[in-house]
């Protein structure tokens, strides 16, 4: 389908122009940088921006930098360019793990993270390591620059906490101190292209610190608060996990839909709950599966 809706088209090559145009035309202005979501959204008539706001040619959102345990995703950044990263597979390889599993080769190659957390949908595979990793969210507007944690950027389903007028600049995760092993454990239907039915992150720490994340079971991707109170402190044992997995109704409200019903990812969630915690703590020490490797 050819999109027949006209509008205003911009390709500034600086931040402050992006800002400019974002002022101008405020909520009816869309940005572009993949455009795996915008253009398809465009083209079923479901957006009807009055500018398309191209910010591929602004080199300073290119930026994949690992500084004094910090890394900075520039909103420019493709999850393909994340794959190739040493240092993502190096240093996060939880969250390069749920990053190979987002969508095809095809759209890894143009989608960005910035653009995929902005779209704040209920699936988001990204959703779980920013979360566990409790990732930076730097936004600028007119009123200047401004940090938002992750765990205050999703608001509903395809609600973030950016003002009208404000873009993504950058995502910045940091090493956590601690040594960690991490799992993203999703369930899709198929190998390839697929949203998930239920998707997972846990990230484990020295000390029996545990942090897990929830998409695709719920409005917007979340920590599981109540998973964590009944894990953190505590050796894993069989038992504590079994406990744990009474808990996941209390934490999940997964919906029956075309890809699974209520009742089968609820039973699914919690043998995820199990192997991936399992694999996290295994993967402290250097032990467990593969970073990549398929828990279910």
């Amino acid at each position: 389908m050819a999109i027949v809706h006209e509008f205003e088209y911009f390709r500034p090559e600086k931040i402050e122009d992006v800002i400019k145009l974002l002022g101008e035309y405020k909520s009816k202005a869309r940005l572009l940088a993949g455009g795996t979501d915008l253009v398809v959204r465009i083209k079923d008539e479901l957006e009807f921006p009055e500018a398309v706001i191209n910010i591929k040619e602004v080199e300073e959102l290119r930026k994949l930098e690992f500084i004094e345990g910090k890394l900075h995703i520039g909103a420019l950044v493709t999850f393909t360019d994340l794959i190739d990263s040493d240092i993502v597979r190096e240093q996060f390889p939880f969250f390069w793990e749920s990053v190979k599993t987002i969508a095809s080769v095809g759209v890894r190659n143009r989608a960005t993270l910035a653009g995929n957390i902005c779209s704040a949908v209920p699936s988001l595979d990204s959703g779980p390591a920013l979360l566990t990793y409790e990732a930076d969210i730097v936004v600028m507007g007119k009123e200047g620059e401004r940090v938002i944690s992750a765990l205050d950027w999703f608001l509903g389903p395809r609600k973030n906490a950016l003002k009208e007028s404000e873009l993504v600049c950058e995502i910045i995760f940091s090493l956590p101190e601690r040594k960690h092993g991490g799992s993203y454990v999703k369930l899709g239907r198929y190998k390839g292209e697929d949203l998930a039915q239920v998707g997972l992150g846990i990230l484990a720490l020295e000390g029996n610190e545990y942090r897990l994340a929830f998409c695709a079971v719920g409005p917007i991707p979340k920590r599981a608060k109540k998973l964590e109170a009944l894990l953190n402190g505590k050796p894993l044992t069989d038992s504590l996990i079994e406990e744990a997995k009474k808990l996941i109704p209390e934490e999940i409200s997964p919906i029956t839909d075309v890809r699974a019903t209520k009742e089968y990812r609820l039973h699914v969630a919690k043998v995820m709950l199990e192997r991936g915690i399992k694999a996290a703590v295994e993967r402290i020490d250097g032990n467990g599966p593969a970073y990549g490797e398929k828990l279910i």
